[in-house]
């Protein structure tokens, strides 16, 4: 997670410093940044779910259900503040993939860039979650 974490950070910092105009096409330089960036949102968001918050609840024995119901349960752990926004997350993260055109890359990079932030701030909530086990287990977080 660590990895994801700190590549995911990066490409953040590079693109914060871009500025991408409503109905302008990014630069190539630019646009390979924001492909860049996307590609890990996109991996990271699917790292937490699939994997992270799954593996939280097979440690706490918890039934595995649908995404819907993983993300509820890391709301109430502490390990995500709203199942709500992560969900919107989610919704983004689907619809990257599906974007090519000018309004809509604009639109999807202003949201990647909102957050991935929201993203980053999980994986130190998710390792707060785990210290409570520090001297069960050691999963490599």
């Amino acid at each position: 997670m660590s990895q994801m974490e700190e590549l995911l950070k990066w490409s953040l910092a590079r693109c914060q410093a871009v500025t991408v105009e409503k109905g302008n096409t990014p630069e190539l330089e630019d646009l390979d940044k924001f492909e860049a960036l996307t590609a890990r949102f996109v991996r990271f968001n699917d790292f937490l779910l699939l994997k992270i918050f799954r593996l939280v609840d097979v440690i706490d024995l918890e039934d595995e259900g649908s995404n819907r119901d993983r993300i509820n349960r890391a709301e109430k752990k502490g390990l995500i503040d709203s199942a709500s926004e992560f969900i919107e997350i989610r919704e983004l993260r689907n619809s990257i993939g599906d974007e090519y055109q000018t309004v809509a890359l604009d639109l999807i990079f202003s949201r990647v860039l909102e957050f991935a932030p929201v993203l980053l701030g999980v994986a130190d909530k998710v390792r707060w979650y785990c210290s409570q086990y520090s001297g069960e287990l050691h999963i490599g977080l």
